[in-house]
Formats: structure tokens, C-alpha cells, sequence
């Protein structure tokens, strides 16, 4: 097993959770980080017979924000990054099987929306090319902009900030072979009495959706939320998404009940890819949009 980086650079608590294991900037705005993925993640499980779980490559490319922006663009510790776009596209699913080893990845990385204010970073935008054995696996991208902690103070409601802020009760989890998941504790979703739409289920004692403590439900939480509900609208209890994209709107808190809502789209073109839009809403608000592209039914 490769080192890793230092946890505190991907804003991790477990040194297990840490996806990257090397970087080197290029130039101004490129950056080279190479990555090893476990043959047994404790939650990116193996999918549609042995595949790495392309959730696993769109955490990695999360974690690149946290890397560069402290290491190389010196945001310093303590300040908050706000995520607000995640996405990763698998283009060559032959190369995400598992196999006797990790996986080593090497992603290049290109900085195409670099903001500051006052010398200091404020936002990044990113675009990721993903190879595995030289061969290209993936592309994705993210975007986050970066807070001072009396900033974020003044963003986020104060009880949230408190360290005794409880969340809401946990819900019961739906059938996990519903959602493409082995085990019920990974389950994101709650049923409802309505077809394709359920209650987020937020398990803050989670081990890995939940590293460390935040006021807030993670980008990532929301993310397998949109995979699992689109696995329970498909009806494809083991499938490789071939796409995940979300956008992140607001905050999603953890006091208040959240719904996850889904929608097919291109129904009606025979052997094409499967598209599911995912919706999450809190307090009558669109907190979350997301796509997931499912290859077609079958494959």
C-alpha cells in the first residue's frame, strides 16, 4: 500500500478515508496527483460484477479541492470550502474492474476558474482526466469557493454551529437490494408512501459519509443519495452508473427532514443510456439537483 497524503489536507479524521497519495503542479494551473483505490473500501463497494464504484473516482476528485487549496493556493486550516458542483463521467468501464491489486489512478488536473479576493484564494473550478495503466477511465469536475470561519459564521444559522446541534432521529432505511446496496447502514434513503420520492436518511454516526464532524449534510451524502434513488427508479438493484453530476444550491441541515425525488428522462428511445434527474428539497426549497446516466438496460 502507498502512503497517503496528510489527512489534514483532504479534511479527513481517518487516515483510512484518505483517497490521494502524491501530487506535483505542472504550471500555473495544472496540477498531476496520483491516487489508490482499496480493493475493499468499506462503503465504495464493487459494482455490476466487479467494478470499482465510480462514486470512488468522483470522492477522489472532491478531495483534490481540499489538497490543492490548502498545499498549493494556501487557503489556511480552518477556513470552509463550499461545494457546489461535483460530476464524474465514466467513458471506458472495462478499466474500472477490480483486480488482484489497488488500483493506482493518475488524474490531471486543470484549473479553469481560479478566483481570489484580497491575495487570497475564494473559489476553484476544476476539470479531472482520470487514467488508469495509462488508459483514460473517467473525466469529471468540481467547483468550491472558500470561507473564513467569521464568514461562514455569518452564513450558517448559529444553532448549527454549536457543538450539541442534534440532527433528526434516524429513519428507518429502505430495502438496501432496492437501492443497489449490501448493507442497511448504507442506505441513504427513507420510503415514503409515494412512488419515487423518499426521505434523506441521515446517519451521522456513518463511519465514512460521516468522517468528521460537520453542521451540514456532505455534497457526498447527497451524491449516493441521487445513485441509490435512481437504482430504486430504474429498478436495477446492481448497475454501474456511467455518470453522477450534481449541483449543490444551499445548505442542507440536518434538523429538518429532507425529500429525494426522481424523474426518467429519454424513456422513450429503445437501447439508449437511461437518464434519472434527482431532486432533493428541504423546507419547500431545491437544495440539490443531480443527473445519473445508467448504461442501457441490460449491459
Amino acid at each position: 500500500m502507498l502512503s497517503t497524503v496528510p489527512k489534514e489536507l483532504v479534511h479527513r479524521d481517518s487516515a483510512a478515508q484518505v483517497l490521494l497519495t502524491d501530487w506535483q503542479r505542472l504550471d500555473d494551473v495544472r496540477f498531476s496527483v496520483t491516487a489508490q483505490w482499496s480493493r475493499s473500501h468499506p462503503f465504495f463497494t464493487p459494482v455490476a460484477g466487479g467494478h470499482y464504484d465510480p462514486l470512488i473516482c468522483a470522492e477522489t476528485i472532491r478531495q483534490i479541492a481540499y489538497l490543492l487549496g490548502h498545499a498549493e493556493f494556501a487557503v489556511p486550516f480552518g477556513h470552509q470550502f463550499v461545494l457546489w458542483d461535483l460530476s464524474v463521467s465514466v467513458l471506458r468501464p472495462e478499466h474500472l474492474l477490480v483486480r488482484q491489486a489497488p488500483a493506482i489512478v493518475e488524474l490531471d488536473i486543470t484549473c479553469v476558474d481560479v478566483k481570489r479576493r484580497g491575495g487570497r484564494l475564494s473559489g476553484l473550478g476544476y476539470e479531472a482526466v482520470v487514467r488508469r495503466d495509462g488508459h483514460v477511465v473517467a473525466t469529471g469536475r468540481a467547483s468550491i469557493t472558500c470561507t473564513s470561519p467569521a464568514v461562514y459564521a455569518r452564513l450558517r444559522p448559529a444553532h448549527a454551529l454549536r457543538p450539541d446541534h442534534r440532527p433528526l432521529p434516524l429513519t428507518a432505511p429502505a430495502a438496501p437490494q432496492s437501492v443497489a446496496r449490501l448493507s442497511p447502514t448504507d442506505v441513504v434513503l427513507s420510503p415514503l408512501a409515494e412512488a419515487n420520492r423518499w426521505q434523506l436518511r441521515v446517519d451521522t454516526q456513518h463511519p465514512v459519509l460521516f468522517d468528521h464532524w460537520v453542521d451540514h449534510v456532505p455534497g457526498m451524502v447527497l451524491m449516493e443519495a441521487a445513485r441509490q434513488a435512481a437504482a430504486a427508479a430504474l429498478g436495477r438493484p446492481s448497475f454501474m452508473p456511467l455518470g453522477v453530476a450534481g449541483e449543490f444550491k444551499r445548505y442542507v441541515e440536518l434538523d429538518l427532514p429532507c425529500f429525494i425525488e426522481t424523474e426518467l428522462l429519454y424513456q422513450d428511445v429503445p437501447g439508449a443510456e437511461e437518464v434519472v434527474r434527482v431532486t432533493g428539497h428541504q423546507s419547500g426549497e431545491t437544495a440539490f439537483s443531480g443527473i445519473v446516466t445508467a448504461p442501457s438496460y441490460g449491459c
